[in-house]
C-alpha cells in the first residue's frame, strides 16, 4: 500500500506522520529539548564497575550514568562467521573495563524513567543501504532479503569495500541497489568514521563524537524501500535541507519532496491532529460497535476486546469471531500508532472453535506484517490470552506527550467524595485526642465541603456531639478532591 509522509516543523518540535490509504498509521515526535540519543557515539569515563551485575556505569555527560553490560562489549555477531559465533563467551566485567577508564560507546536505548541510557562498545554507523561496523572484517546481509541470488550478489559487491577499518551489514533497502550506490554509501560511512576518530583524539572525556541525524532526515533514510508516494514539509528551511540530503543519499525520494504552503495546518490533513489525540485514549471504537480497551503499564501492555453494541446477525459464536477478526486490524494499527513495545497481552473474546482461534491468529499475523518493527506472536495460552512481543524502538506516544496525573498520581482513579468526608471526620477525632483545642476548622474541596454540609451533615453533627466541640467546614476552590486540612482553633 502506498504511503505519504507529512512533516510538521516548529523551532522546538518536529513531528512526522505516516499516512497509508488516507489513515494515520505512525507518528514520530522529536523535541529539541528532549531529543533522543540512540545512535549517538560518546567518549565517556567508567564511573563504577559492578561485578555482581556483570555491568558498569559510564559517565557520558548526561544527568544519569549510562549502563554498559558485559555482553555488549563483544564483536557484532552478524559480521562473524557461523563457526566463530559459538566461540564468544561473555567475560567477567572486571576483565573488560576498570573504574576511571576512558571508553568509546554508542547509545542503543534512550534513558527511560529512572533508568539511564543503555550502551554498547560495538559501534555501528547506518546509512541508506549499509551499516558500517568498525573493527569487523565480514559482510552481513539482512534476513529480510530472501533471494539467495540477490544476497550473494550484494555480499560479493560489498566485500570489496571491507578493509582494516571495518566491515558492513547490508540493509533491507539495498535489495536491487547497483554497485555505484553501494560504493557511495560505503565511502560516506568511511569518511564519517574518519571524522569520528579525529574527534576521538581531539576531544576530552564526556564528549559527543557523533550525533544521529534529526528526525526528518532519519525518517527519509529509514523509509527507503517503502512505497512512499509523496513527502510534504511545512518548513522551507527543513525542506531545503532535505532536498540537499536526498540528492546526496536518497535520490529516488528527491522528486517526491514538496513544500506545503496550504492555508490549513499540515496535520489537519487526513484528520491527523485528532487521530493523535484519540491515540491517547484507553478506549478504541470499532466500526461494528465493539471496542478495545488498551492499558499501558510498567511491565506490559494489555488489550481487551469487547462486543459492545455489536449484536451480530447469525449466532453468538459468529458475532464473537467477527468482532475478534475486526479487532486484529485495529490492534495492529494501534501498536504502530502508539508505538507500544515489550510484552503485549491480548484478551480476545472467548471462542469455542479451534478453527476460529487459528483464523484470528492468522489475521493478527497478516495485520502485523505491515509493521516495520519486529513482532513475535506466541499464540493462545491456557487462559485464552494471546501473548506477543514487539521490539521497543523508542518511547510510546503516551510517554512522549503525557505525564503522570497530579491528582490521582497515576492510579487512574481518585477517592470518592464520601471516602474523603470520612477521612476528615477520622482526622478530627485523632487530633482531638492528641491536642487540646476549642474548636476545629476543616478545609476541603468544594465538592467535599458541600457533602459535609449536606448529605453527610448528620455524620458531622454526631461527631460534634461525640467530641463536644464545634467543627466548621471551609470550602477551598483550589483544593483537589482528596486534599484537606484540619486546623485547631
Amino acid at each position: 500500500m502506498s504511503a505519504e509522509l507529512l512533516i510538521n516543523v516548529t523551532p522546538s518540535e518536529t513531528r512526522v506522520a505516516m499516512i497509508e490509504g488516507g489513515v494515520l498509521q505512525e507518528v514520530h515526535i522529536e523535541r529539541e529539548a528532549k531529543r533522543g540519543i540512540v545512535g549517538n557515539i560518546y567518549k565517556g569515563k567508567v564511573s563504577r564497575v559492578l561485578p555482581g551485575m556483570q555491568a558498569a556505569f559510564v559517565d557520558i555527560g548526561l544527568d544519569k550514568a549510562a549502563f554498559l553490560h558485559a555482553s555488549d562489549i563483544v564483536p557484532h555477531t552478524e559480521c562473524v562467521a557461523e563457526n566463530e559465533k559459538k566461540q564468544f563467551q561473555v567475560r567477567d566485567i572486571s576483565e573488560l573495563v576498570r573504574q576511571g577508564q576512558d571508553i568509546i560507546v554508542q547509545v542503543v536505548k534512550d534513558p527511560l524513567g529512572t533508568k539511564g541510557a543503555r550502551l554498547t562498545t560495538d559501534i555501528t554507523l547506518p546509512s541508506r543501504y549499509l551499516v558500517f561496523m568498525p573493527g569487523a572484517s565480514h559482510v552481513g546481509v539482512s534476513q529480510r532479503i530472501e533471494s539467495e541470488e540477490e544476497r550473494n550478489r550484494l555480499k560479493n559487491v560489498v566485500a570489496d569495500y571491507c578493509d582494516e577499518n571495518g566491515g558492513f551489514i547490508i540493509r533491507t533497502a539495498a535489495e536491487g541497489a547497483n554497485e555505484k550506490e553501494l560504493a557511495q554509501d560505503a565511502a560516506f560511512l568511511k569518511r564519517l568514521w574518519t571524522k569520528i576518530n579525529e574527534r576521538r583524539t581531539k576531544y576530552k572525556t564526556r564528549s559527543t563524537l557523533y550525533g544521529e541525524l534529526g528526525l526528518a532526515h532519519r525518517i527519509l533514510r529509514d523509509f527507503v524501500g517503502t512505497e512512499i508516494t509523496r513527502v510534504q514539509v511545512d518548513s522551507r528551511l527543513i525542506f531545503e535541507s532535505l532536498k540537499e540530503f536526498t540528492s546526496e543519499f536518497v535520490p529516488e525520494l528527491e522528486s517526491l519532496l514538496e513544500l506545503y504552503e496550504g492555508d490549513k495546518p499540515i496535520f489537519d490533513m487526513y484528520d491527523t491532529e485528532n487521530e493523535i489525540q484519540r491515540s491517547l485514549e484507553r478506549k478504541v471504537d470499532l466500526k461494528s460497535g465493539g471496542y478495545l480497551i488498551i492499558d499501558q503499564t510498567e511491565a506490559m501492555t494489555t488489550v481487551d476486546i469487547n462486543t459492545g453494541a455489536f449484536v451480530g446477525r447469525r449466532n453468538l459464536e459468529e458475532t464473537i469471531f467477527n468482532t475478534n477478526i475486526e479487532a486484529t486490524q485495529a490492534i495492529a494499527r494501534q501498536l504502530r500508532l502508539r508505538n507500544l513495545g515489550g510484552i503485549i497481552i491480548i484478551d480476545f473474546i472467548d471462542m469455542g472453535l479451534e478453527e476460529h482461534r487459528q483464523r484470528v491468529l492468522n489475521s493478527l499475523e497478516a495485520a502485523l506484517a505491515k509493521d516495520r518493527v519486529k513482532t513475535n506472536i506466541n499464540g493462545f495460552t491456557q487462559l485464552g490470552l494471546v501473548e506477543m512481543t514487539r521490539k521497543r524502538t523508542r518511547e510510546s506516544i503516551e510517554h512522549v506527550l503525557c505525564s503522570g496525573c497530579p491528582t490521582c498520581e497515576g492510579r487512574g482513579s481518585v477517592k470518592t467524595v464520601e471516602t474523603v468526608c470520612y477521612e476528615i471526620l477520622r482526622e478530627i477525632t485523632r487530633v482531638n485526642r492528641a491536642y487540646d483545642a476549642d474548636k476545629f476548622v476543616a478545609y476541603a474541596s468544594p465538592a467535599v465541603a458541600e457533602a459535609l454540609e449536606g448529605d453527610e451533615s448528620h455524620a458531622l453533627a454526631e461527631l460534634e456531639v461525640f467530641i463536644g466541640k464545634q467543627v466548621r467546614i471551609q470550602a477551598e476552590p483550589l483544593y483537589i478532591q482528596e486534599q484537606f486540612d484540619v486546623v485547631m482553633m
